[in-house]
């Protein structure tokens, strides 16, 4: 039986909405014809999907079961068509990560490559893997830690890592710091993305750090630092890229170096990404 995309998309948005008629206003099409398609897919399958009533709608054991593997499969079935609209362009997507440069590594590819056009796109730390499964990427340069699965993951070099302070901060005029001297403050990066200074914390110790909310972008963090409203920890390399005036960067003595990859979806065999990965290991003398 070949399942249909088409009706697996009407399933979840039903399945996440809990309600056929909300479901139906956000696939845009009328709620009958959402009902029929959802009947004729159950038929399909064989499973009861739903159980619905006047005031309720509820997934069944063979709807949960559906929902957790239909969402992976629509996101390759799109992650699929991106690429192959891609493809048709004739164009090569590179993400990279704040503070990174792939200048010399786009070069080298054009050069060798003159039909192709690459695009660069620009990744966070939530999102630069995601680029990756979700088509919208063919490479990325990545900082570790990434959830590896399913990718191909090359190192290139490895970096410090600095404390950006206040101008006007305490530790301001040290030549470096220890993350011990670290522990009163109140950190803006994700405390598991430093987990050296997340063990020694004061305040998530005895419960008074406020809670932590998600950044944006390097600028947006870099304002609430200088704004007094904490300290952030960044590879070097992003603290020579956004230099201001009224933040210092202090080495972290006792922090390991931020690693930097190359990553691409491992089952991918495109002569391009390989043409890619090694310019990159041309430009960043890669330690094999």
């Amino acid at each position: 039986m070949d399942v249909d995309l088409r009706k697996l998309r009407y399933f979840v948005a039903v399945a996440e909405e809990l309600h056929f008629g909300r479901a139906a206003a956000r696939l845009h099409i009328a709620q009958p014809v959402l009902s029929r398609q959802i009947r004729a897919l159950e038929g399909e399958l064989r499973a009861q999907l739903f159980v619905r009533d006047k005031r309720s709608t509820a997934l069944t054991e063979a709807g949960r079961r559906l929902l957790e593997d239909a969402r992976p499969l629509l996101a390759s079935a799109e992650a699929l068509r991106r690429r192959v609209a891609t493809a048709a362009r004739g164009t090569f997507t590179v993400g990279f990560m704040p503070g990174l440069t792939v200048t010399d590594a786009v070069r080298d590819l054009t050069a060798r490559h003159p039909e192709v056009a690459v695009e660069l796109l620009r990744t966070t730390w939530e999102d630069q893997i995601e680029v990756l499964h979700d088509g919208r990427a063919d490479v990325s340069l990545v900082r570790l830690p990434i959830d590896r699965r399913g990718l191909s993951v090359r190192p290139l070099f490895s970096e410090p890592r600095v404390a950006v302070l206040r101008a006007d901060h305490r530790l301001a005029g040290k030549e470096s710091v220890r993350v011990a001297d670290l522990a009163a403050e109140h950190l803006l990066n994700h405390p598991d993305a430093v987990p050296e200074w997340r063990d020694v914390a004061t305040r998530l110790r005895d419960g008074t750090a406020p809670p932590w909310r998600e950044f944006r972008s390097v600028e947006e963090k870099l304002e609430h630092v200088a704004a007094g409203q904490g300290i952030a920890v960044v590879p070097l390399s992003t603290s020579a890229y956004y230099t201001r005036p009224d933040v210092v960067c202090v080495p972290v003595e006792d922090l390991p170096p931020n690693e930097v990859c190359l990553a691409w979806v491992a089952s991918r065999r495109s002569p391009l990404v390989f043409a890619f990965t090694e310019a990159c290991v041309r430009y960043n003398r890669i330690a094999e």
